[in-house]
């Protein structure tokens, strides 16, 4: 099961009309760019697709689509999270997981849980689980950090988590994992900037965003990385480097739907409070992807 997570998964967004509903055709689309890249499997419903705008029908609907859309080609992994550990469990009871293949779940924001809190939210949610369980720290959103210590508890303790995706660009935690994990115990990039570097330490690929906009470069940087190339993984780092930074300084998904309206792939359209970039960096995202042509 855990190979079917090595690679790139793609934190697909969520395609929107200009008056908000859901762009499904823009989403047949991406997803198809998707898979012709050449990604190991999609992820929805995460941060990068503004899942915290969409109703319960709503996620209902985008996950059903992006599963019958996939249709078996790579693995579906959905996002389904929360910092109501009851309410996580009431959402996985009333889940059907057909033709879902794992569930990312983020780590309980706001609230700020203990770690043995964190281990115990975890447990119970691998517990009801009919699907592997892939955890995802990112302490700069949620506020709390899960503990390399933590991590390997869950990782030896709890035989439905199958990996954590890393995004606390803490590189020393992630190392501390990467020594001591249990054999088929994945550990994933949160960060596209870091992939390299994390996987040079051992690391297993990432769930990415900039693979929205460039799944086939991506992809190939980091199959260059799982068979050890890793000369050849830093020529597609440093030309992907800068495009990179730039989709998230002025926050995500923003910043990739920029591209992605570009590349003529989906609308450059959000639900509040998330909003586009400012015309500025706009224009500074579109000569990044002008000078990225100019390398192939």
């Amino acid at each position: 099961m855990p190979n079917k997570f090595k690679g790139v998964g793609t934190a697909i967004v969520t395609p929107f009309h200009k008056d908000g509903a859901i762009d499904f055709k823009s989403f047949q689309k991406l997803i198809e760019f998707q898979i012709k890249g050449n990604i190991n499997y999609i992820v929805a419903l995460g941060t990068t697709g503004e899942s915290v705008t969409l109703t319960k029908d709503e996620k209902v609907a985008v996950i059903n689509f992006v599963v019958e859309s996939v249709a078996g080609r790579v693995p579906v992994v959905m996002g389904l999270g929360g910092n109501n550990t009851r309410e996580v469990i009431n959402n996985i009871k009333n889940t059907d997981f057909e033709g879902i293949d794992a569930i990312l779940s983020v780590s309980p924001y706001y609230n700020k849980p203990q770690q043995r809190g964190l281990f115990l939210h975890y447990k119970a949610i691998a517990d009801v689980s009919p699907v592997p369980v892939i955890v995802y720290n990112v302490p700069g959103r949620t506020g709390a950090n899960i503990t390399a210590e933590t991590t390997l508890k869950m990782a030896n303790g709890i035989e439905n988590i199958i990996g954590i995706k890393e995004a606390s660009g803490n590189i020393c935690q992630c190392m501390q994992i990467l020594k001591s994990r249990p054999k088929d115990f994945l550990v994933i990039s949160g960060d596209d900037a870091l992939t390299l570097p994390l996987m040079s330490l051992g690391a297993d690929g990432v769930i990415s965003v900039i693979a929205n906009a460039f799944p086939a470069e991506f992809s190939e940087m980091v199959q260059h990385c799982l068979r050890g190339n890793f000369r050849k993984a830093q020529e597609n780092h440093y030309k992907l480097v800068d495009i990179i930074d730039a989709i998230f300084a002025e926050g995500s998904p923003g910043g990739i739907k920029a591209i992605l309206e570009m590349k003529k792939l989906c609308s450059n359209n959000f639900r509040l409070p998330v909003v586009g970039v400012s015309k500025p960096h706009y224009n500074h995202l579109g000569t990044l992807i002008e000078e990225f042509g100019n390398f192939n």
